[in-house]
């Protein structure tokens, strides 16, 4: 890997940011009636005395966010504050930041979606290649249906099963929430614990829909993997059963599924918005149904470039790293 190819791929993954940025400041502007104006609007209505007091107040909340100004000029402050990565100011919460907002948000979607990611992968990658495999016991195979079952099941669906049977009938978990009500916030063992206990039901709902996708994706990949010629090879050389699993067939398909865990990397700073409100999840997915429930367009603008900002950087770090896990994979001029 050359320094030249880094460079051309981080100058890709900045002209697909322009264009998305674009693409996402143009979109509202499109429609027939201005968005954020309609807003201000309702916002305003039920506290001014007549339309003409309306309007003062629409006109002066246009200055302050700077609507008042023509479309090419918002568009380079656009662009200015996003290099500053400034994302305006929520109109929901003004005077409120809206990356102050979702950064309060943004880590419990992490901590919550990274690790229900990364187990639902593991477990899932794993179960997939032991299935396809040919040597492994056939009371794997038995596991295919169920998986295929889960593999169809919503993350919001399976939730609310979970509600109902753990934490309504049971009472083993809490229904809803981050943490107990009434608890204060505070980096202590105590308060981690309670964070930890609320987010078991959201992890497992994610988890439990998201194995069966993997194993299903995984099974397919070795189960073609398993006709290539480099495993004819490998068994006519005696190799043992284990490593012709481990260092042919499971490294081999890998690779796309490793593609679909960083695209799904990218995507877990948008939260999983439906699991998040069924269990009153204190996450962006939460934060954006509460933005479009209140028309804050520039909160959910802001979700929206930083969702694309983490698609962008999973994407680039996979396609650097893609000959640390393929050897055939090289970016150098033959």
């Amino acid at each position: 890997m050359t320094l030249g190819y880094i460079a051309r791929r981080f100058g890709v993954f900045l002209v697909i940011m322009w264009l998305a940025a674009t693409v996402n400041f143009a979109l509202p502007r499109l429609a027939p009636v201005n968005p954020i104006r309609e807003m201000l609007l309702q916002a305003t209505r039920f506290g001014a005395s007549g339309k003409t007091d309306m309007e003062k107040v629409v006109a002066s909340y246009e200055a302050k966010f700077g609507l008042d100004q023509p479309v090419w000029k918002q568009y380079l402050n656009y662009l200015g504050d996003l290099a500053r990565f400034d994302l305006g100011i929520s109109i929901a919460n003004f005077p409120s930041k809206v990356l102050d907002i979702i950064m309060r948000a943004l880590p419990w979607t992490i901590v919550l979606l990274l690790f229900s990611t990364l187990m639902a992968f593991g477990i899932g990658t794993i179960l997939g290649a032991l299935i396809a495999w040919p040597n492994s016991p056939r009371a794997l195979s038995l596991l295919l249906a169920p998986l295929i079952t889960l593999s169809a099941i919503p993350f919001y669906l399976l939730g609310l099963i979970l509600v109902y049977f753990l934490a309504f009938s049971l009472k083993i978990f809490p229904i809803s929430g981050g943490f107990t009500l009434g608890s204060i916030p505070r980096m202590n063992w105590n308060f981690v614990v309670d964070v930890l206990w609320h987010s078991v039901l959201p992890a497992l709902s994610i988890v439990v829909a998201s194995v069966g996708s993997w194993a299903i994706g995984m099974r397919g990949m070795m189960i073609s993997g398993l006709e290539e010629d480099y495993i004819t090879f490998a068994e006519a050389k005696g190799l043992k059963d284990r490593d012709i699993f481990t260092k042919y067939a499971l490294r081999n398909a890998l690779l796309p599924q490793t593609t679909s865990l960083a695209l799904s990397l990218g995507f877990i700073v948008s939260g999983a918005v439906l699991v998040e409100i069924i269990f009153g999840y204190p996450g962006v997915g939460s934060l954006l149904y509460r933005s479009i429930q209140t028309f804050d367009y520039f909160m959910i603008y802001g979700i929206v470039i930083i969702l694309i900002f983490a698609i962008g950087i999973a994407t680039l770090i996979m396609d650097l790293i893609y000959p640390l896990l393929d050897p055939r994979i090289t970016y150098q001029n033959r």
